[in-house]
């Protein structure tokens, strides 16, 4: 299976009957995925004056992600995507007004990591729901391939502007600004989605094997596609942490976010071509190849003396990003048990959301007491390193598991 679309095929998906009002309120939700979180952790810093604190609450932020994702997944299988959206909703909008006021009054430290946790936990996960919602608009092909694809570009899009919004809201006169913007735009855009025709049609299957204890991850291909994603998620994070060091070290602190933006913006470019003529063909070769190579491609980084060079070796890695987001979400309509879309996807963003954690982590440490090429070292042996056990492990992705069909939901009839 190629798994490959024209160019074409990306107009035909976006143009699909009932995936106008979606698409347009998906984008909305999305927008500040990359967004909330970083203005949560520059709020509190400027707030509060303690980049520690804001650590801990950003940290808190993401576990809350990680965990939500698969809850939220697990639910919207279960009862379709429109009442657990609304419900993730308002929890998230409560979530943030008590982190505001948490803030604002000078609450305890443990308060304020506690509310950081709620805010990622309730956050509304649009992403997970739009991606099955393409199960039910078109059949499985180069078109939903192209849908997929899309997916994964335009999170990369919002990955490249969120970031600058938040740096720019937070110059704002009230330090909270980009909070409260990024909340508004994820709140609105998740209850506009929520009630759309086409995702209020949807309703969960009827397979027993979604009632799993295990869920998606009954599934020994879906454990190894989680790993890839893991192993994603782990090289990206030393890297994210290691070119900010790097451009401090060099005198030019304010660089290092823009540095980071250039790997997205090839990633971005090449991505729309890649989904045309994806490499290697078959899945199980695809997901350790992307990995391998990504993670070799990092090793330069730690060889390079200028943040020229580094520039430059950031633009020739980032071209290997987009193409594995795609991967993961194709391969999931061939590892995941029948009625887990939804919460599949909540795994790959759980997973590559603790594998950014953990990169974090043990980049910071490190860059503080060993050095900043030794961060991008271990970011490309860790890849390697995960991208071996992938290719180990091939054989789950091309397994017939009796549940492996993409039927996640279905769509009730319009009358």
């Amino acid at each position: 299976m190629s798994h490959s679309a024209r160019l074409a095929d990306y107009r035909a998906a976006l143009t699909t009957p009932g995936a106008g009002l979606p698409v347009l309120a998906s984008l909305l939700a999305r927008m500040p995925i990359a967004m909330v979180g970083l203005s949560l952790l520059l709020y509190v810093q400027r707030e509060l004056g303690s980049f520690a604190i804001a650590g801990l609450v950003s940290a808190g932020s993401l576990v809350g992600v990680a965990t939500g994702a698969v809850i939220q997944g697990r639910i919207m299988d279960r009862l379709g995507p429109t009442r657990p959206l609304l419900v993730a909703a308002a929890l998230f909008s409560a979530a943030v007004t008590g982190a505001v006021l948490a803030v604002e009054t000078r609450q305890p430290d443990v308060v304020l990591v506690l509310l950081g946790s709620t805010v990622g936990l309730t956050e509304p996960m649009v992403g997970a729901a739009s991606r099955a919602l393409w199960t039910t608009l078109l059949p499985p092909g180069p078109i939903r391939h192209a849908a997929y694809a899309y997916e994964a570009i335009s999170l990369e899009v919002f990955f490249i502007l969120g970031p600058a919004l938040a740096g720019i809201l937070v110059a704002a006169p009230w330090a909270g600004t980009g909070v409260l913007i990024g909340a508004t735009c994820m709140v609105v855009g998740s209850v506009s989605f929520a009630l759309t025709p086409a995702v209020r049609r949807v309703h969960p299957g009827r397979d027993d094997s979604a009632r799993d204890l295990l869920g998606a991850l009954a599934s020994r291909g879906m454990r190894t596609l989680a790993l890839a994603a893991f192993g994603f998620g782990i090289t990206i994070g030393f890297v994210e942490v290691a070119v900010p060091a790097a451009a401090t070290n060099a005198g030019h602190a304010p660089l290092g976010g823009v540095m980071l933006a250039l790997w997205s913006l090839t990633s971005v470019v090449f991505g729309l071509f890649y989904a045309v003529r994806p490499w290697p063909r078959p899945m199980h070769q695809r997901l350790p190849a992307l990995l391998g190579v990504f993670a070799l491609l990092v090793a330069p980084m730690s060889l390079t003396t200028s943040l020229l060079g580094l520039a430059v070796a950031l633009l020739v890695a980032g071209v290997w990003i987009t193409p594995q987001s795609t991967a993961h979400s194709t391969a999931i309509e061939l590892v995941a048990p029948r009625g887990t879309a939804t919460e599949a996807f909540g795994w790959i963003v759980t997973s590559v959301t603790l594998g950014l954690a953990a990169g974090h982590s043990t980049s910071g440490y490190l860059v503080e007491h060993v050095g900043v090429p030794a961060s991008f070292l271990a970011s490309s042996c860790s890849g390697l390193l995960i991208a071996a056990l992938v290719w180990l492990r091939r054989s789950s992705l091309t397994e017939e598991a009796p549940a492996r069909e993409p039927v996640a939901v279905a769509v009730r009839s319009a009358v």
